[in-house]
This record gives structure tokens, C-alpha cells and sequence, in this order.
């Protein structure tokens, strides 16, 4: 009888009834988020300190249960909470690479975007099914499950809760010192994978932006710069560090490859051909090396982010994207800003959407005066996974190049080798083909991405050709952004690391080979220390003092000072402003509006399939018959035709552009 009394005390504890519920939630979660229950509890077992992390933020959570009377009520409903992230997890990851996380509920707009972009008619039905069946088990065990027999002891409880959740916070500071939990997220698939999906959820939430240095001060941040070297009065002041001007310098180009790696460097692979031949032989004429990136497997913004500013995304918190935070809301010294000075013209290029990760706002925070995105974009051809294909990006770099009579700085990325890669074959005659890979099961994806790297190397081939005979001196800088989403290992690698692609230096006027290995945030910095170059900054910082003591502290304090501080280095005042950026290079123009028998026709120039016709700002029904004319498909007010505009209409509905 006292057995069975202590039995019953143990098990009726609230302690140990929100440990095990934890378990089980978590439990419940990991299988959601991995597809697999099996993986979840191997993920559990196998890492103890982890998941013992992961159930003290869930028990923090379902303590709260303690302040209600329908106790086991209410704790199936914070536990409820957790489930539903663990479902929406679950069904965000069949669709897209990148796992749910706070920024998806950032505001209405996102959240619109995601059920947009990621699910179709069936999966709402589905979700709405769902939605309901929950909806119907939360008022069965509302009414079915008890309540407690007596009054709710709340300073009890308060005090039990206050310290559950400062164990949670004691354990979670625990993990992340010691290095059990991760504090910087290069993939969010595997950061989620790795540090189990509750606390990489919530560290994306709580952690963000760059933590505020010690002692920091004015006298801190001009401390870092030698006496004189940002003038007499220790600040930077934007036009007065470098006297070269655009004609005495080339025209410079980035490319940032989309998941561009060599194959050949994955270990256990075979392929009928070189994937890379033109890259390859690039690499041993020009300046070339290893480029550390912040990303792998995702992540194409925060690499464009820190060649553009040359800040460290390692700065911020886990996981998270300045495109879709900070840089929303402020400027940024940049390289288009710093280019600027010298009287170079700053374009961005992307064959995809101009709203992804808010780059029609972002580029001109950045100091971009025009960004060309895939929907201003002519004669796109798509890969089996409906992705731009690269070769359309020649013809857009040379309409930068040409659309001024001075230098120009242009930031080009692609998007053709991204993922998801296909587990079957797609290809129907492949021009490379796997002919040895360590697992039957790996030879489809890495035969679609062997021949998209292949593709995406002639487009190479054909730009450094087309430019070499381009009668303006050219820098051009290109690089893989980050690994593909192959799941691949550290020692799979024959670089050993996963933060690693490789990056050339081409010129068409005869630049000095080096070989070096640099980071994405100083790469323009060493480019243009080789062209003798010193504007900005971040990048006299980067020329200055890398490699140097105190080099990452120091930078990390600038950084803050830019972004969150006072701008002590810049005097106490932002020194950058916004600029009027041009959607597209080429400008969409109306020259006359035509009726022929009932429909009217808009001829003009530089449309493309993403035009549309509208009206008083609403997107009317429009047919694309050609880059010069458009077809109205709908019935307007004849006394109104006048008033006919052409928009940019991406797929998500968002107008991105309209003629004036």
C-alpha cells in the first residue's frame, strides 16, 4: 500500500508530469520537423545535452499550465503551441529548403507570402481540415478533462513557474557556453537539424542584431583608427579618403553563383566529363582561392550581404537575414555607396524575384541606383525545377555596362543551381552523368546539379568571352555563394569545410595573379586595395588592420556603431541616404495607347512577361504579346483609357514598379 502511495505521489507531481510531458512534446515535434520518428528519437538519444535543453525551454513554456484551475486542460494546450510549430514546420519543409522560423510571422504581409508561395488549393483544404479537427479536440477536452477540486494556489504556482523558467534560462546560458547549443546559424535546415527545432525557433526570435560592445563610447570607436586616418577629427567623412576618380579605375562586376561549387571537390563522386572546365582553367590564369562564406546550403543573402558591406553575418543572431531586419529600416555604408564617390554608377542584377528577401527596398538603402530583377527580364529559359537559367545574365550585365557613359560597379546574382535537387531522374539526355557515387540513392540530385554547374560554367565562358572584348576596362569577381543543399559532411569535402566555395579574379587588361584565400566580408576590400582603391571605411578597415590584434573586435564595434549605435564613427550622424532606385536598367516606357475593334493596346518599350496594365493603381487583366506591346483583356471606361499605366508585377502580386 505504501508502494503503491508513492507510486501515485510521483506520478500526480506536477514536476514530474511536466518533464515527461516535455518529452513527449518533444518528442512529438522533432518527428514533425525531421519526417521521420524514428530520426527523432535517435536525434534524442544520441543527444542528451541537447535534448535536455530543448524540454527545459518546452517545460518553461507548459508550466505556465500551473495558473489554471483546468490544469490538464490548459497544459494540452500550451502543448498544443508546440505541436503546431512542430506541423507547420513539417509542412513548410515539403515545400521550400529553409524551416519555419519567427521571421515567416514577422508581420500580415509574410504571413499572406508564405501561404502563397509554399501551399496549394489542396494543402489549405488539408490544413483547413486539420484546423478543424483540432478545433474539435480542444472543446472535447475542455469539456472531458477535470478540473482541480481546489482553488489555485497562484503564489505557489508564480513561484514554481519563476523558477522552472529561470532553471530553463540557467540550462539554455549553460548549453550555448559550452558549445552544446549553437550560436550562429550558416543553414537553418541544419541548425534546426543540430540544435533541435524549439530552440532554434526561439533563438531566432530572441537573439537578433549585434550585441552592444563593452565600453562602448566615441572615444572607443576613434580609438580603433590610427591618429589621422580618418581625417583630423577621427571621423569618416563619405568623399574625402580617396583622391581617384571612375575614369582612372575599370568597371567593376560581381557574380555571386547560386550554390556554384566544383563537384570534383565532393569526395566518392565520379562524372562522365568535367563539370567546370571553363571555371576551372579561369582559376589557374587568374587571381583565384577559397572564399569563406556565412552559408551553406541557403543563406544567398547574407553572402551578397557581407560582400556588399562588408560586414560580418556572423555579427548578428542565429539565422537571421539584415535583408529582412535592419536593413529594411536604415542605410548602410556599402561598396555601391562607397563607388558612388568615385563616380561609378551602382547597379544590382538578380534572375529572380525583385521582392525576395526584400531586395527592391534593400538595394537602395545599400546605395544601388538601379536593380534589375527577373521580372524586367526578356527570353528567360527555366531549368526542370523552374529556376532562371544563368545564360540571360550577359545580356543584362552588358545593359548596365552600357547604360552609362562612365564606370560602373554591378552586383550580380544568379539563381540557376539552386535546390531542391530531385531524388529521380529528370533529366532526359544529361550531359554530365554520374558514373560512381557512394549511395545509389545520391546519384539523381548530384546528376541534376552536376549539369546545372555545367551549364552555369558555359554561361561563364560565354560572359568572360563577351567581356574580353568589351572596350572598357573590367574587373570581375566571381564565386559560389554558398555549398548546395546535398546534405554534404565536413569530411565528404576536400577542403574540409563547409564554409568554403572558390572565387576568381578576371580582368580583361592583364592584373597580377595572387593566390589567396579571403572572406566574403573582405573581398572587395582586397579588390580594390589591387586597383589602388581606398574608399570607405569598412574598407580601409579591412585593408588596414586584417589579421591584426583586436582586427574582430574591432570590427564587430564598427558594425554596431553603423547599424545600432550612435554613428560615432561618421560624427553622430548618418552620412548615407537612400537613393532613388530605378527598377530595371533599361526604362519601361508607354509611347501610345491603340484601339483595334473592341481591345485596347498599349505599345511602348522594354516590356516583359511580367507586365501589366493598369489603372488607378489597380492591375487590370493584360496579355503580353512582345516587349513593345501589351493587350488589355478586360473592359475599362473609354474617358479613362488616357490614364493607362504599364506596373512590374511579380508573382506574389506585389507591384514592384509602374511607368510615370
Amino acid at each position: 500500500m505504501e508502494e503503491k502511495s508513492l507510486i501515485y505521489r510521483i506520478f500526480h507531481n506536477s514536476i514530474v508530469i511536466l518533464a515527461i510531458a516535455s518529452i513527449v512534446v518533444g518528442f512529438i515535434v522533432e518527428a514533425l520537423s525531421r519526417h521521420n520518428p524514428v530520426e527523432a528519437a535517435l536525434f534524442m538519444a544520441q543527444n542528451p545535452l541537447v535534448t535536455l535543453c530543448n524540454c527545459m525551454l518546452i517545460i518553461a513554456v507548459l508550466s505556465l499550465a500551473m495558473l489554471f484551475r483546468r490544469r490538464a486542460f490548459a497544459l494540452c494546450m500550451f502543448a498544443l503551441i508546440w505541436v503546431a510549430l512542430g506541423i507547420t514546420n513539417c509542412v513548410i519543409l515539403t515545400n521550400r529548403m529553409t524551416p519555419f522560423n519567427v521571421k515567416d510571422l514577422s508581420n500580415l504581409k509574410e504571413g499572406t507570402q508564405i501561404l502563397r508561395n509554399y501551399f496549394s488549393v489542396t494543402n489549405l483544404i488539408l490544413i483547413g481540415a486539420i484546423v478543424a479537427i483540432l478545433v474539435v479536440i480542444v472543446i472535447v477536452l475542455f469539456r472531458k478533462l477535470p478540473k482541480l477540486d481546489r482553488k489555485v494556489n497562484y503564489r505557489n504556482s508564480i513561484i514554481g513557474i519563476v523558477l522552472i523558467v529561470a532553471l530553463s534560462f540557467g540550462v539554455l546560458q549553460g548549453g550555448m557556453k559550452v558549445g552544446v547549443l549553437d550560436t550562429f546559424f550558416g543553414s537553418l535546415p541544419l541548425a534546426y537539424k543540430e540544435n533541435g527545432t524549439p530552440y532554434s525557433f526561439m533563438i531566432t526570435w530572441v537573439k537578433t542584431g549585434i550585441d552592444k560592445p563593452r565600453n562602448y563610447s566615441d572615444e572607443m570607436i576613434r580609438g580603433i583608427f590610427k591618429d589621422g586616418e580618418m581625417g583630423e577629427d577621427g571621423i569618416y567623412t563619405p568623399g574625402q579618403d580617396d583622391d581617384k576618380t571612375a575614369d582612372q579605375t575599370p568597371n567593376i562586376i560581381y557574380l555571386q553563383l547560386e550554390s556554384f561549387i566544383d563537384p570534383l571537390q565532393v569526395k566518392g563522386f565520379e562524372y562522365s566529363k568535367d563539370p567546370m572546365p571553363n571555371y576551372r582553367e579561369l582559376m589557374s590564369e587568374y587571381s583565384s582561392g577559397y572564399l569563406t562564406v556565412p552559408a551553406v546550403g541557403a543563406g544567398t543573402a547574407n553572402v551578397e550581404f557581407e560582400a556588399i558591406t562588408g560586414i560580418s553575418a556572423r555579427f548578428f543572431g542565429p539565422g537571421e537575414y539584415p535583408h529582412k531586419s535592419v536593413l529594411t529600416e536604415k542605410t548602410c555604408e556599402s561598396a555601391a555607396f562607397d563607388m558612388k564617390q568615385l563616380g561609378y554608377t551602382s547597379h544590382a542584377i538578380h534572375n529572380h524575384r525583385g521582392a525576395f528577401y526584400n531586395r527592391n527596398t534593400v538595394f537602395s538603402n545599400l546605395g544601388f541606383d538601379t536593380f534589375t530583377s527577373l521580372e524586367y527580364m526578356n527570353n528567360v529559359v527555366k531549368t526542370p525545377k523552374n529556376w532562371a537559367k544563368d545564360a540571360v545574365l550577359t545580356e543584362n550585365i552588358l545593359d548596365a555596362l552600357k547604360s552609362t557613359k562612365g564606370r560602373d560597379y554591378i552586383y550580380t546574382i544568379s539563381v540557376q543551381g539552386h535546390g531542391k535537387y530531385p531524388t529521380e531522374e529528370v533529366l532526359d539526355d544529361p550531359e554530365i552523368k554520374v558514373t560512381k557515387a557512394p549511395d545509389e540513392e545520391l546519384k539523381w540530385p548530384y546528376e541534376y546539379y552536376a549539369n546545372q554547374i555545367y551549364e552555369m560554367d558555359q554561361f561563364v565562358k560565354e560572359l568572360t568571352d563577351t567581356l574580353a572584348d568589351y572596350d572598357e576596362d573590367i574587373v570581375l569577381v566571381m564565386y559560389g555563394d554558398h555549398l548546395p543543399a546535398l546534405n554534404m559532411t565536413e569530411d565528404m569535402m576536400e577542403s574540409g569545410d563547409l564554409y568554403k566555395t572558390q572565387y576568381i579574379i578576371w580582368d580583361n587588361f592583364g592584373m597580377k595573379r595572387v593566390e589567396k584565400n579571403l572572406k566574403a566580408y573582405n573581398i572587395h576590400a582586397e579588390v580594390t586595395k589591387r586597383l589602388g582603391i581606398h574608399t570607405g571605411m569598412l574598407t580601409q578597415y579591412h585593408q588596414n588592420y586584417s589579421g591584426k590584434k583586436n582586427y574582430q573586435k574591432n570590427f564587430k564595434a564598427l558594425a554596431y556603431d553603423m547599424l545600432y549605435g550612435k554613428k560615432y564613427i561618421y560624427g553622430e550622424k548618418g552620412p548615407f541616404e537612400a537613393t532613388d532606385m530605378q527598377m530595371g536598367v533599361k526604362k519601361i516606357a508607354i509611347d501610345k495607347i491603340v484601339k483595334i475593334g473592341d481591345r485596347y493596346y498599349i505599345k511602348g518599350q522594354n516590356f516583359t512577361e511580367y507586365s501589366r496594365i493598369s489603372l488607378n493603381g489597380e492591375v487590370l487583366k493584360t496579355v503580353y504579346l512582345g516587349p513593345t506591346i501589351l493587350a488589355l483583356s478586360e473592359e475599362v471606361d473609354p474617358e479613362k483609357v488616357s490614364e493607362m499605366k504599364v506596373s512590374q508585377v511579380e508573382k506574389n502580386k506585389e507591384v514592384l514598379s509602374t511607368t510615370e
